[in-house]
């Protein structure tokens, strides 16, 4: 197959290069990356400046872009500038991400957009993560990302997203891989107080992802990932909540005044 991989960590990222490696075992694939870490850039697309593109070598890749903008930029403008070189793809990788994406963390990453974004443009796609900032151990993320480029996707369902979070260890410590949908994900003192140079307030992003006492590991994979289990989780780009259609359509306010 023809596979786009794409990322947020950048088109320099170790993960970025283990994915195309493993995949490039099996498939044809082609890079658009980031030019820098977009963390936390969520679904967002460049409308308010031009984006920048320069080729680049990626080993064991075929072709690879790197583009100034967003991972949502890069597989929507990549999947164009590729067709318009005579070259369809046939799935969308993003990853492997450095730190994990589970729970509602979803809604803010980057890496699990990028996927979005190829599921948006009528192809299958895989976000892929390890669960650590700086990780040791990309194999077993590696091994569940070629069985994940392996599937029927017809079968299963052709727009689907795989959303797979690893622990950052060797595959016989991993206690095994659970199907799962998204949990909770919150942080402990997330946002850290600080002054600048000129004594104004500045705000910034932290603190450690809360630990919930007495979550199974098969309620979901916020739960699943605290007992050391790799996860996999089916997603859509259709945030409608179905079971409520009918709840809003009777509390009355469609109806006319």
């Amino acid at each position: 197959m023809n596979i786009l991989v794409s990322n947020d960590d950048g088109i320099g990222s170790d993960g970025l290069g283990e994915l195309v490696r493993t995949l490039a075992s099996e498939n044809n694939i082609y890079v658009c990356a980031p030019d820098s870490e977009r963390s936390g850039a969520g679904h967002g697309i460049t409308i308010a400046e031009p984006v920048s593109v320069t080729e680049m070598d990626v080993p064991a890749a075929k072709k690879a872009y790197m583009m100034s903008g967003t991972p949502a930029d890069c597989v929507k403008m990549g999947l164009d500038l590729f067709a318009d070189e005579g070259i369809a793809m046939d799935m969308v990788f993003s990853g492997i991400n450095s730190g994990s994406n589970l729970g509602t963390d979803t809604l803010y990453s980057g890496t699990v957009s990028a996927a979005l974004e190829g599921s948006i443009c009528g192809l299958p796609a895989v976000a892929v993560s390890v669960g650590a900032i700086m990780p040791k151990h990309y194999e077993f993320a590696s091994e569940l990302a070629l069985r994940a480029s392996r599937l029927d996707f017809q079968e299963i369902g052709d727009r689907l997203v795989l959303n797979i979070n690893v622990p950052d260890l060797p595959k016989v410590k991993v206690t095994g891989v659970k199907v799962t949908k998204l949990g909770m994900r919150e942080y402990y003192k997330w946002n850290v107080r600080s002054t600048d140079e000129d004594g104004r307030l500045t705000l910034c992003y932290g603190g450690d992802p809360v630990h919930y006492e007495g979550l199974d590991a098969d309620s979901n994979d916020v739960g699943a990932a605290q007992h050391g289990y790799a996860t996999i989780t089916p997603l859509h780009f259709d945030l409608t909540s179905y079971p409520l259609i009918d709840k809003v359509r009777d509390s009355g306010i469609a109806d006319e005044g």
